[in-house]
């Protein structure tokens, strides 16, 4: 489905069901706080990165709670990273193909039958002010629903009967808002979960490969791409996705990927088939074959992590890629502009972030359902200029 019609669905439709609920609220109860729940549903659908980024919150519910039974919902497009993870059985995850309207309603009838059978005591809804993931969590039949609440803020409204409301915090970063979520639980603060935040760095674990593996993928990387078989390769990632507005300008991967291949450097363009098109731009501008197009060129994201470490350094946008690098030895160059790494940064000590903050920035939000203002003239990013980038890539491959 595109992106803004499950928006506006979720706005008029999620708001109508969300009032029909609240009405229903106050006749739920709620297990004692004291009890230990046996079947636990965590609810994280849309983001990819968020996944990664949850990793510490997931660990923090086996803590918590070991004798429970955790289960996972999201879109069956990012299943492929939860089974990397490897954080639940696999049939423990409840999937939902948002690819259509009519196969996102069957998958919703059958993952709430799912839902009623295996009877969930907790529910923890991780999406940012999303109806629909409010609405599963309702119907799942949980007696502790937990959810972000913009209590006296204006708009966003997701419902009443969310009955361990958390406080959307924009100025902390959104791993420590999902252990919050987890805390809530037992909360009995107004509002839940009231506790003090420490400067302790988040880390992630990351996800081993059998080196005969990567070898065997770089033999059959060096065959394919004799040209750079050898050299230093550097992987860069120009697109943004389905939010355009987050890309760090063609113009200036061209001068940079230019630059690298006069330093003697090979560089390697990836994303999907339908970056193609940006690919074929950066290759014609460069007219060398020490730049090759990568895009569609690993079969699943597994292949693709086992290339960065081959790899000397990624650079790429705000998005998938960099998250997923994180998971690996690989060094990082992120673009942030419409959205801020203070935020959505990656948990590890191998990234360099690039952030302009300007008056408008972050201008993806929570609250705006992540659609930006902009007029497409993104500034924040345009900012960053790729000398000052080459600069940086200098010290990390030196060094």
């Amino acid at each position: 489905m595109d992106i803004n019609f499950q928006r506006k669905l979720d706005r008029i439709l999620g708001t109508a069901i969300c009032r029909i609920f609240s009405f229903f609220h106050n006749k739920r109860e709620s297990i004692p706080i004291n009890t230990g729940p046996q079947n636990i549903l965590v609810i994280l659908l849309s983001e990819i990165g968020s996944l990664i980024l949850a990793q510490p919150m997931f660990n923090r519910i086996k803590e918590k709670y070991p004798r429970s039974s955790m289960h996972i919902m999201l879109f069956k497009k990012n299943k492929e990273i939860l089974d990397l993870l490897n954080i639940v059985p696999p049939d423990n995850i409840i999937t939902i193909n948002n690819s259509s309207l009519a196969l996102f309603l069957k998958d919703s009838l059958s993952a709430l039958k799912k839902m009623r059978t295996i009877k969930f005591d907790i529910t923890i809804d991780c999406e940012l002010f999303s109806r629909i993931s409010s609405i599963f969590s309702f119907l799942s039949g949980a007696k502790i629903c937990v959810g972000f609440h913009p209590h006296t803020q204006e708009g966003l409204y997701r419902g009443n009967f969310i009955n361990r409301p958390v406080l959307y915090n924009p100025y902390q970063h959104i791993a420590k808002q999902f252990i919050t979520l987890v805390e809530a639980i037992s909360s009995t603060t107004i509002p839940k979960a009231k506790r003090t935040i420490g400067n302790d760095i988040l880390m992630i674990s990351p996800i081993k490969f059998k080196k005969n593996e990567i070898k065997e993928l770089l033999c059959i990387f060096d065959k394919d791409f004799p040209s750079v078989a050898g050299k230093k390769l550097v992987l860069i990632n120009p697109s943004g996705g389905l939010l355009p507005i987050r890309a760090w300008p063609l113009e200036y991967y061209c001068q940079l990927t230019k630059k690298l291949i006069e330093h003697g450097y090979a560089v390697g363009i990836i994303g999907m088939s339908s970056d193609k098109e940006l690919a074929n731009q950066i290759v014609a501008h460069c007219n060398s074959d020490t730049c090759v197009d990568l895009t569609s060129y690993t079969k699943s994201i597994r292949e693709l992590m086992m290339m960065f470490h081959f790899s000397s350094l990624l650079i790429t946008n705000d998005g998938g890629p960099g998250h997923f690098a994180s998971l690996t030895p690989i060094n990082t160059i992120v673009f942030y502009g419409p959205e801020t790494p203070l935020l959505y940064g990656t948990l590890n000590d191998k990234t360099v972030n690039f952030y302009r903050s300007l008056s408008c920035s972050p201008c993806l939000t929570a609250y705006n359902h992540r659609t930006s203002p902009c007029d497409g003239n993104n500034i924040c990013l345009k900012d960053i200029r790729s000398e000052e980038v080459f600069k940086k890539i200098k010290e990390i491959l030196n060094h």
